[in-house]
C-alpha cells in the first residue's frame, strides 16, 4: 500500500503543528507534512499529505481518524493516490 496518506476537510486554521500533534498520537511517527496552499494567495487548500515512518503506521491513523472530529470538521484520510501526468494542453491555433 504505502505510507503517505491524504488527509481532505481540513479546517482553513488548522497548522501543520496540530495536525502533526494529532497524526502522532499512539506513538506513531510522522516523517513529513505538508498542508496544501493556493500558490496564489497563499491561503490553505483544506487538505494535506503526510508521510509516516512506515505502513503499519499509516493504517493505524487511518483507522484511528478517519471521520474523526479536528477543529471542527470530520477529517477524511486515506492512502494517497500517486499524481497522475497530465496531458499537454491543447493551446492556441498556431
Amino acid at each position: 500500500m504505502g505510507n503517505r496518506l491524504y488527509i481532505g476537510n481540513l479546517n482553513f486554521d488548522t497548522t501543520e503543528e496540530t495536525l502533526s500533534a494529532v497524526l502522532s498520537e499512539g506513538g506513531r511517527t510522522v516523517k513529513d507534512i505538508h498542508i496544501v496552499t493556493d500558490r496564489e494567495t497563499g491561503r490553505p487548500r483544506g487538505f494535506a499529505f503526510a508521510e509516516f515512518a512506515n505502513e503499519a503506521e499509516a493504517q493505524s491513523a487511518i483507522a484511528d481518524l478517519d471521520g474523526k472530529d479536528l477543529d471542527g470538521r470530520n477529517l477524511t484520510v486515506n492512502i494517497a493516490k500517486e499524481r497522475q501526468p497530465r496531458g499537454g494542453g491543447g493551446g492556441g491555433r498556431w
